[in-house]
């Protein structure tokens, strides 16, 4: 396996609670935290710009006195998802935000990050961990420096590729030795194991801390996941100009056809600091993974965690491992 050294002794499984835009924040990144697994949010989740340096400054105080305060227990980083796309307009000043603060772990999407971010993120001995949908995709950002990658694969939620992770984190790993993360379509304890089992380091989760009391999340989306099966989850650009995959619900209820959504080309998508052509993809039409069949209950993320904790040992335990 090829976990960082700077995770070793810091996390209660091997699991990062995947950035989620609009719903991950502060609470939900420090209570992830504290239970012993990476929590991480999008950058653009902080609006205006400046309410970034709040949720950093209040994150690193509030983990570090409840570090102070419970010394016996493993207290993970966090970490904050950078877009790296044209119309990001504010990713160089979320940048030099985190540098300031010297987010332990960066986790770029879209494109490989550019030499400047790597070696600002390098200078104080934090991580960049990239996400990815091909083993092209993969080695280019290895290539670029990057400290592992994630995998994103068939089933995941948000946007998603289309490869099994059978197929893609196999083929990764013939040609890396370093971190490889592992997203789709998992939910428990035990997919934290099967992940390691086709040789990831980490899982990377996300759909399934939708469903917690601390994710900024509506009502409505957290019960559409409880209710939800695989067969409920809709994949396609239309939203974004990138694949991605949704709640079938959640189209219907804005109106449109699931079934008869027209494609569209990748220009559409926009990440601008204003988000106004974002809040429809991600407010209205909710976005969650195949893992959903498996989620029948809205949790503290915290009980979420010890319970997958006691999932994984089991499922060890099961195998003999």
């Amino acid at each position: 396996m090829a976990l960082p050294k700077a995770l070793e002794g810091k996390l209660r499984i091997p699991l990062i609670g995947s950035p989620l835009f609009i719903v991950s924040n502060p609470q939900l990144v420090m209570e992830q935290c504290k239970a012993g697994i990476i929590g991480a949010f999008p950058a653009l989740n902080a609006r205006p710009q400046a309410l970034l340096d709040e949720w950093l400054t209040e994150i690193k105080d509030t983990l570090a006195q409840f570090s102070e305060e419970n010394p016996d227990q493993p207290v993970a980083p966090y970490a904050v998802n950078q877009i790296v796309h044209a119309s990001n307009n504010r990713l160089m000043d979320d940048m030099q935000t985190c540098i300031k603060h010297q987010v332990p772990i960066i986790i770029t999407s879209l494109r490989p990050p550019p030499p400047e971010v790597i070696d600002s993120v390098h200078s104080y001995g934090g991580l960049v961990f990239h996400d990815i949908i091909t083993h092209r995709h993969a080695m280019k950002s290895i290539e670029a420096g990057v400290d592992g990658v994630i995998a994103v694969c068939n089933g995941a939620g948000g946007h998603a590729g289309t490869m099994s992770p059978f197929a893609l984190v196999k083929e990764i790993r013939k040609d890396y030795d370093g971190t490889i993360i592992l997203s789709g379509a998992m939910s428990t304890g035990d997919d934290v194991l099967a992940a390691q089992a086709i040789g990831a380091d980490l899982a990377y989760i996300g759909t399934r801390f939708i469903a917690t009391e601390e994710a900024d999340a509506a009502q409505g989306y957290k019960d559409m996941i409880v209710e939800s099966s695989a067969a409920d989850i809709v994949y396609t650009p239309y939203f974004t100009g990138v694949s991605g995959s949704y709640l079938k619900g959640s189209i219907t209820n804005s109106g449109l056809d699931p079934d008869n959504l027209p494609e569209v080309d990748k220009t559409k998508m926009n990440f601008s600091s204003d988000g106004s052509s974002s809040k429809k993809a991600w407010r209205d039409i909710w976005g969650a993974g195949q893992g959903v069949g498996t989620i029948d209950d809205i949790l503290p993320a915290r009980d979420l965690v010890l319970r997958m904790e006691q999932e994984y040992k089991a499922a060890k335990a099961r195998i003999g491992v």
